[in-house]
C-alpha cells in the first residue's frame, strides 16, 4: 500500500487547473440521453419506485444535463473531500500507474468532466508520447465539454467519447484490449449489493486477461466529515436532489413543488453508507403523465434517491479476487480517507 500526502483543497484544485492549462445501455447520435431521454423508460422506473414500500427513485436519473452540471459544483465544494483527495492521489502516482500498465487504452465509466482523469492522461503522455481515452457518460453535453477541454489541454490524447449507459460500454473493452477500465470517484458506492455483484460479473466477463481496472473507493469512517460532504453549506447537494423532481416535472409532467422538498443525507454507520432522501415538507400529488397515474405523498414522507457506500479494504480485496482481479497496488492519502486500487484481470 502506498500512502501519499494530501494537498489542501486549493492546492489540488490549482493542480487540476494547471494540468488543463499546461496542455490546458445506448449510444445516441448527437443527442443528450439524459436531457431528452427515453421518457417511457424514465416513467416506468419512477412508477416502479413510487409503487414500492419504502419508496425510492433510481439514482442514475439524477444525471440529466442540469444534474451533471450541479454535481460538478458539488465536487468543487470544500466539504466534498472525495474529489480533491482522489485527484491528489492520481497527481502523485499517475506515473507509477502508467509504468505498471504500459501503454494502454483508458476507458472511463461515468467520466463526467474528466478533470481528474486529465492528471492520469498527462502521465501517460509524458511516458509514451500519447494516450487513447474513451470517456463514457449518459450526458452528451458534458462529454462534448470534456472532449473540447482535453483537446486544448492534452492534444496528444486521442479522445473517442461514448454517450452511453454502462451496459452499452462493456462490449468495447475486448475491441480495445489491452485496456484499463477507470471507475473513479467511489461511484461503486452508488450500487447496492445486488447491483455491485451484477456490475463485477459484467466487468469480469468483458475484460481480457492482462487488462486493468483502476478503482476509486471512499474508505473514510469519520462521520462528521462524511456528513459535511453530503450536506454542503452552499446548498448544491440540496439542488441536486431537487433537480431529480424538476426533471420529473419537465419530462413526466409531474407538477411537483420542488421548493417544498428537503434534502436529507445521513450516515448509516451500521450499513456503512450515506442514505440520501427527498423529504416532502407538505402533502403532494405526483402525476406520471405517460401512464396517467397519480401518487399521493404525505407531509413528512421520504423517498430514497441515492446511496453512497463506504468501503473497507480488508473486505474489498478478497471480494474483487472472487471476480479474478488481482490487487496489484493500493494508493491512499495520508489520512486514509480515499483509496485508488490498481487491479489486474487474471
Amino acid at each position: 500500500m502506498v500512502a501519499v500526502g494530501t494537498a489542501s483543497y486549493h492546492e489540488t484544485v490549482a493542480a487540476m487547473a494547471a494540468c488543463s492549462a499546461h496542455r490546458t445501455s445506448y449510444a445516441l447520435e448527437g443527442r443528450d440521453r439524459t436531457a431528452t431521454g427515453d421518457s417511457l423508460e424514465f416513467a416506468h422506473s419512477v412508477a416502479r419506485g413510487l409503487d414500492d414500500s419504502p419508496r425510492w427513485l433510481d439514482c442514475r436519473y439524477l444525471y440529466d444535463a442540469a444534474g451533471s452540471h450541479i454535481f460538478e459544483r458539488i465536487c468543487e465544494q470544500p466539504e466534498y473531500y472525495l474529489t480533491r483527495t482522489e485527484g491528489a492521489i492520481l497527481a502523485a502516482v499517475g506515473l507509477d500507474i502508467a509504468l505498471r500498465t504500459g501503454s494502454i487504452t483508458l476507458i472511463e465509466l461515468g467520466s463526467g468532466s474528466s478533470i481528474k482523469t486529465g492528471l492520469l492522461l498527462d502521465a501517460y503522455c509524458e511516458l509514451y508520447g500519447n494516450a487513447c481515452y474513451t470517456p463514457v457518460d449518459i450526458s452528451s453535453s458534458i462529454l462534448e465539454h470534456a472532449r473540447e477541454e482535453l483537446a486544448a489541454s492534452l492534444p496528444d490524447v486521442q479522445v473517442a467519447p461514448l454517450n452511453s449507459t454502462y451496459d452499452g460500454a462493456f462490449p468495447i473493452f475486448r475491441e480495445h484490449s489491452p485496456a484499463m477500465l477507470l471507475f473513479l470517484g467511489s461511484t461503486l458506492g452508488n450500487l447496492n449489493e445486488a447491483e455491485s455483484l451484477d456490475f463485477w460479473e459484467r466487468v469480469a466477463a468483458n475484460l481480457s486477461s492482462g487488462d486493468y481496472c483502476l478503482l476509486g473507493l471512499d474508505i473514510n469512517e469519520d462521520a462528521a466529515t462524511i456528513d459535511a460532504a453530503y450536506n454542503d453549506a452552499a446548498g448544491w447537494s440540496e439542488a441536486f436532489t431537487r433537480n431529480l423532481f424538476a426533471r420529473m416535472n419537465r419530462e413526466l409532467g409531474s407538477a411537483i413543488a420542488t421548493d417544498a422538498i428537503q434534502h436529507v443525507a445521513a450516515f448509516n454507520r451500521e450499513c456503512s453508507r450515506v442514505e440520501i432522501y427527498a423529504r416532502f415538507q407538505r402533502a403532494q400529488s405526483i402525476y406520471i403523465e405517460p401512464f396517467d397515474r397519480v401518487f399521493e405523498l404525505e407531509a413528512g414522507e421520504q423517498i430514497l434517491t441515492e446511496i453512497s457506500c463506504k468501503f473497507r479494504l480488508e473486505e474489498m480485496v478478497p471480494y474483487l479476487a472472487d471476480f479474478d482481479f488481482i490487487t496489484e497496488q493500493i494508493y491512499t492519502d495520508s489520512d486514509k480517507r480515499f483509496a485508488v486500487l490498481l487491479l489486474e484481470r487474471r
